[in-house]
């Protein structure tokens, strides 16, 4: 299972936003051809439909009904497994917040960090491989290389 970030969604679906056609490509050929599952948690989608309705980083973003529909296409799709956050992973988070002396700013990829590691995943896709590598507990899919 690869865990996804962000970063795929809003190449994948946003023409306009840098490697579309090949992270379009390579999402296909994970799920259709080797029927690799997808983890996918909540607050992906929550910052997917903020950044692709924002017009200061698009020129042609999705509009909020665009959005909320593609989010919702993700969330039923079904190669997609649900990753919630759980007490467990909550605490994981915080601990590593100390851990590595995390500011304000990395909360959110932390949170979502711990989250799929405690749903097992190790294998993560995203166009920011920095924000993750810090934990030393997951493999960055060449996403957009094919």
């Amino acid at each position: 299972m690869i865990g996804l970030d962000t970063t795929v969604l809003i190449a994948h679906e946003l023409t306009e936003a840098p490697l579309h056609r090949q992270v379009r490509n390579h999402i296909a050929l994970l799920c259709r051809e080797r029927g690799t599952r997808l983890g996918l948690a909540p607050q992906v989608l929550q910052e997917f439909i903020h950044v692709s309705t924002d017009p200061r980083r698009f020129q042609q973003p999705l509009t909020m009904d665009q959005a909320l529909s593609r989010a919702n296409f993700w969330w039923d799709a079904s190669e997609v497994v649900h990753c919630h956050i759980t007490d467990k992973a909550w605490h994981h988070a915080m601990s590593w917040m100390e851990k590595y002396s995390l500011g304000r700013k990395r909360i959110l990829d932390t949170t979502l960090a711990a989250t799929y590691h405690d749903c097992g995943i190790q294998l993560l896709a995203t166009a920011n491989p920095a924000d993750f590598a810090v934990f030393g507990v997951f493999q960055f899919e060449s996403w957009a290389q094919t």
